[in-house]
């Protein structure tokens, strides 16, 4: 019954036109996931727009990010249909990509670098796919390039899972998981709280190699043990 009462919750939050980060807020809060966020501003103050970059478990990912900063998404084009993330991707002004269509890679990064440019910030899964534990795969550096030629500056983000204090893999989104799937397993968990730590920005220097790396690094060390 529990499960039944957060998906009407849900539902009825999805009714409401409201600013990306507060419809955000509302999705957790309907699903009874607390969001434990040592910041309430991802986006770095100045000129350009921040690229804000996380490793990534769930879809989940994406509503705790805009429940803190509205920012335009990096995701895959299947995103665009989903229910519940679809219309509020759409309304963050997210840029739907096919991840296998590298000949359109360098269009995808010039128009990165654009909205960085804009003051618009911008939030990508470097990893490119998800993944229930550390270590997490290897960040791709393309959307780095787009930082340097916009001389944006790079926030590193750890996204993890808790229940009852203890590391969860409940709302791990990989293999053959669909949506409905683990949105009805999100729904029945007890005491799940995504945990959301932004590291010091990095200046947008050296080539998209090393800044892929120091991001990567930053993010891992706040991740959590194997579970």
């Amino acid at each position: 019954m529990e499960a039944v009462r957060r998906c009407a919750a849900l539902a009825s939050s999805l009714t409401r036109t409201e600013p990306v980060d507060v419809r955000a807020r509302r999705v957790l809060a309907a699903l009874d996931v607390r969001l434990d966020a040592d910041t309430d501003r991802l986006a770095v103050p100045g000129e350009h727009g921040t690229l804000i970059v996380a490793n990534h478990v769930s879809w989940l990912d994406i509503v705790a990010l805009l429940a803190v900063e509205p920012a335009a998404l990096l995701a895959k084009r299947e995103v665009a249909g989903w229910p519940l993330l679809g219309p509020m991707a759409r309304e963050a002004g997210t840029l739907f990509v096919d991840r296998w269509a590298l000949r359109k890679l360098p269009g995808t990064v010039a128009e990165i670098a654009a909205r960085l440019r804009s003051g618009r910030p911008v939030a990508v899964f470097p990893e490119a796919t998800t993944w229930c534990s550390a270590p997490g795969g290897v960040f791709r550096r393309a959307v780095f390039q787009a930082a340097l030629d916009a001389g944006a500056p790079v926030r590193p983000v750890t996204l993890d899972y808790r229940q009852d204090g203890a590391p969860s893999t409940v709302a791990a989104f990989v293999g053959e998981d669909n949506l409905a799937r683990s949105l009805g397993r999100v729904a029945r968990a007890r005491e799940l709280t995504v945990r959301l730590r932004a590291h010091p920005e990095l200046p947008p220097e050296g080539d998209r190699r090393s800044l892929a790396e120091r991001a990567r690094r930053a993010v891992l060390a706040a991740e959590p043990a194997r579970v």
